[in-house]
């Protein structure tokens, strides 16, 4: 029988090679290579035991372990202090991972996580947070730590490009958290290619993760996004990290918002919501209230809906004002909405209950910048539009929930249950809802409709038809 053969591999990142070398190929470390003989076949108990590239079979770094013997206590989260941003993370950060935080430029990343490491530090004498700007001086950052009141003596600063003088500050410092911004800028001198491109930024990616695997330090990355909002650099940058998360705002408005897109460690569809401040960033743990514009009297053309962003109800108002016009092509003005679903609406409401919008100027909107999505929000829509249309308001503490379809009929829509529950929170008494929405919460009173028609009666304060009326086939209006 042959001799096995022996191969090397990097203690660091374990990358195997067929040679031994100073340094590891993959990772850059000096000195890491070892020698990982393979397996002989009185350990296998089979000759000539092979991988399955043909290979070798080489003697694993670690054993296997029942997966009952291994503990889950060095993965539990440690809050970062900031409680917005737990929420999205699953209860905060996990030592040793890498969180991947993109969005576009001026929208608050850099201040975000300037308090982030703020709290860190102030949370725990061991704790030290490392700040590493490869887009800032040093004097710009503490300029806006001033601002926001993120001076913190166990927080350390580094402007710093180069990839290898990062990880000698890691050294150095020896912190607690890790904060990059941004991975764009890094540079790795070993490795070819431009600061910013493809191959430089999924080097530095797979450098960072390695380090923050092997030391337990968890790391924040900041990422650029493309003109359409994606995450800048390769797709398998996502893939590398641990969490990736979306801050999302709107120039025009103080709300941001972090989005979950991936999470290794927690739910992959929480929202985060803060409020964009000269002196910082605070937490709004309540943000419904932004969507709401509270008024005594109640306004014909207005409506209230609760939407789901990720698992969170929030309540909005949609808007809608039909005006006369002698421009023989009406317009039609969305804002906050989705425009092809607002035609559709307005279609519906004049092919199948004669309300005539085509020779009318209609605008529809949202309220505080708040972006629906979702066809949850149809039926509130189209009561807007019912509402302006006849100059007839909708009763006061009324919330509107269901999709449309096109022949009228009203759909069920999911959370029904906790979309409800948000809104007796805020003070609504009753709602409008499609058929076998399940219960209301205690001393909450819901009104189930099977179609458009029925939802329109509430209009005239009319009570919703007998149930055996409710699914009846609805007749074009000729």
């Amino acid at each position: 029988m042959a001799k096995p053969k022996s191969s090397f591999r990097c203690s660091s990142c374990q990358h195997t090679m067929p040679k031994w070398v100073g340094r590891c190929p993959d990772c850059g470390a000096w000195g890491s290579v070892e020698e990982a003989p393979a397996l002989a076949a009185a350990v296998t108990g089979r000759p000539g035991a092979t991988s399955a590239r043909g290979g070798a079979a080489l003697v694993p770094s670690s054993p296997a372990m029942p997966i009952s013997e291994i503990s889950g206590t060095s993965s539990l989260a440690k809050p970062t202090g900031v409680s917005e941003l737990d929420r999205v993370l699953g209860g905060g950060l996990v030592p040793g991972s890498v969180v991947l935080l993109a969005g576009e430029p001026g929208v608050g990343k850099s201040t975000l996580l300037l308090e982030v490491v703020h709290r860190w530090a102030r949370r725990d004498p061991q704790d030290r947070a490392l700040y590493v700007t490869g887009e800032e001086s040093a004097g710009q950052v503490r300029l806006r730590a001033d601002r926001t009141g993120a001076v913190h003596e166990r927080v350390f600063l580094a402007a710093e490009s180069d990839l290898a003088t990062v990880f000698g500050h890691v050294e150095q410092v020896r912190p607690t958290l890790l904060i990059v911004d941004s991975v764009q800028t890094m540079l790795a001198a070993d490795v070819e290619g431009v600061t910013g491109g493809v191959t430089q930024v999924r080097a530095i990616t797979s450098a960072l993760t390695s380090l923050a695997k092997t030391t337990g330090i968890p790391v924040l990355l900041i990422g650029h996004v493309t003109k359409d909002g994606a995450v800048a650099g390769p797709r398998s940058l996502e893939h590398l990290v641990d969490v990736v998360l979306h801050f999302e705002g709107d120039k025009h408005s103080t709300l941001r918002m972090v989005r979950g897109v991936k999470n290794r460690f927690g739910a992959a569809d929480e929202v985060g919501c803060f409020e964009l401040r000269e002196d910082g960033i605070e937490c709004v743990s309540d943000p419904s209230g932004l969507f709401l514009h509270h008024r005594d009297d109640a306004v014909a053309g207005t409506a209230v809906t609760v939407t789901m962003d990720g698992k969170r109800p929030l309540l909005g108002e949609v808007q809608a004002l039909v005006a006369h016009t002698t421009n023989p092509s009406p317009r039609r003005a969305v804002s906050g909405m989705d425009s092809a679903r607002v035609a559709m609406v307005l279609a519906v409401l004049e092919r199948r209950f004669g309300i005539k919008v085509s020779d009318k100027e209609v605008y529809a909107a949202t309220v505080g910048g708040m972006r629906v999505t979702e066809p949850s929000a149809d039926l509130a829509l189209a009561l807007s539009v019912a509402s302006a249309f006849r100059d007839v308001a909708l009763p006061a503490g009324l919330v509107v929930l269901g999709e449309v379809g096109l022949a009228g009929e009203v759909r069920r829509v999911t959370g029904v249950g906790r979309r409800l529950a948000e809104a007796k929170r805020l003070g609504f008494t009753h709602a409008v809802v499609p058929l076998d929405s399940g219960d209301a919460p205690p001393g909450f009173r819901s009104v189930e409709v099977g179609n458009l028609g029925e939802a329109l009666r509430v209009l005239d304060g009319l009570p919703p038809a007998a149930p055996d009326r409710v699914k009846r086939s609805l007749r074009p209006v000729p």
